[in-house]
Order: structure tokens, then C-alpha cells, then sequence
């Protein structure tokens, strides 16, 4: 197997970002957790403000290096986290067996989300520290939804929201997301997509597909403007050497 074989077999990314975006996400993420751990443990105590981080460490991931992604969005992190802390408790209430509560609760919870449309992958976290966690984090019963999670998700949306709004291109929600718009006279021979048209392929698409709408279109757009650039240049260069 060739390594071009061997990156694609891994899924190594070849995308890669500017050093500044870089120093950007690694910045926001340092904030949001710093705002969420004073918190937690002014209002729990640091014994259970160290149960909540690893969920939330996670969405600073998300929010921070990929905030227009459609799993980092604040109806996916509020209620992803919500539905997940509420199953969790439950499985640890109802559920006698151990084992079967932790297992069953992020089962439960990536169902959940799917259904409500809020996949958040740090929710399942949220849903195992349910279960696994201290007898002080047991003790908050249902509680543990909105005094420590939902909280914690409210105050770390806000880091994001004022954190990338600071930097055009990243202002969050992506429906802030500001882009300049192509003009389409530059695309002769391309049809624009309309939002319909991509409803009716992603519809077709049995997965879930990590990506916005604008960012498909985007990517179209780019993909579109390289093609007829490619092939004015092609004409061009062709007349010049008619012309030799």
C-alpha cells in the first residue's frame, strides 16, 4: 500500500490551518474552560467542578477550533448536554445494574440527540459522568442538568459567541458567519444552487453530513471559480501561441 493509500485508509486530513488560527482556537479554548471552572466551582466545589470538565473540555474543542461545524451550534450544545445529563440520571435511578447504566446512558443519549437534532458528541460524556461520577454529583439527582451542565454550556456559548466574534471570519453562531458573496457573473455556464436543491441532496444521503449549507456552497463556489480561471487561462494561452 502506497502512504497516499495509507493516509486516506486512517483518515489523515490534509487540510490544514494558518498558525494564527491555531494560536486563535488554542486561546478561546484556554478562556471557555477558565470561565467554566471558576464557575463550577464556586457553585459545586472543585470535587465535582473536576467530573464536569472532560464533557466540556470537549465541546471547547468543537466551539473553538471548528465553531461553524454543525455539532458545535448552540441548540446542539444546549441541548445536547441537556437531553444527556436527564438520560444519565436516569440510567444511574433505574437502571441497577452498573454496567448496563453507563452503557445504556450514551446509547441512549446519542438516540436522543438524533432525534431532537441536536448531536453533540461531548454529550455523551455528559451522560457517562452521569453515571460514573461521585456520590456528590449522585446527590444533585436531576439537578445535575441545569445547576452544573446546563450552566457550564450557557457560560461557555457565551466565551464563543464574544470570543469569535473578535475575528470576521469566525463570528459565531455560523449563522453570523459573514462571507463575501461571488459574483456569479464570474461562473458563465454554472448554475447557482439553491437552498432547495441541496434539501433534496442531503435528503437523499443516508448519514449525517458535517457541514453547513454556506459551507457546501462555499466550497462550490471556490471549486467553480478555480475551474473557469483554469480554463481562461487555457484559452489564453492557446491565442498566444496562434498568435506566435
Amino acid at each position: 500500500m502506497s502512504l497516499h493509500g495509507l493516509l486516506n485508509l486512517i483518515g489523515f486530513s490534509r487540510h490544514t490551518a494558518n498558525y494564527p488560527e491555531k494560536v486563535i482556537s488554542a486561546l478561546g479554548g484556554f478562556l471557555g474552560i477558565f470561565g467554566i471552572l471558576l464557575t463550577s466551582q464556586w457553585l459545586l466545589g472543585p470535587d465535582v467542578a473536576v467530573m464536569i470538565v472532560p464533557s466540556m473540555g470537549a465541546s471547547a474543542v468543537l466551539l473553538f477550533a471548528a465553531p461553524h461545524a454543525p455539532f458545535s451550534q448552540p441548540w446542539n450544545v444546549i441541548a445536547g448536554h441537556g437531553l444527556s445529563a436527564i438520560i444519565g440520571v436516569a440510567c444511574w435511578q433505574w437502571i441497577p445494574d452498573f454496567t448496563v447504566a453507563a452503557s445504556a446512558s450514551v446509547g441512549l443519549a446519542i438516540g436522543a440527540m438524533y432525534f431532537a437534532r441536536c448531536i453533540h458528541p461531548p454529550g455523551g460524556a455528559t451522560a457517562l459522568a452521569a453515571v460514573i461520577g461521585s456520590e456528590q454529583l449522585h446527590d444533585l439527582g436531576y439537578s445535575y442538568a441545569y445547576e452544573p451542565i446546563l450552566t457550564n454550556a450557557i457560560i461557555i456559548l457565551l466565551v464563543a459567541i464574544v470570543f469569535n466574534g473578535l475575528f470576521r471570519w469566525r463570528r459565531y453562531p455560523a449563522h453570523l458567519h459573514v462571507r463575501e458573496k461571488l459574483d456569479e457573473s464570474e461562473f458563465p455556464g454554472y448554475a447557482p444552487i439553491k437552498h432547495e436543491d441541496f434539501v433534496y441532496a442531503l435528503s437523499h444521503i443516508d448519514t449525517f453530513v458535517d457541514i453547513t449549507e454556506e459551507d457546501l456552497l462555499a466550497i462550490y463556489e471556490l471549486a467553480t471559480r478555480r475551474r473557469v480561471e483554469s480554463s481562461v487561462s487555457q484559452d489564453r494561452r492557446g491565442g498566444e501561441q496562434i498568435e506566435q
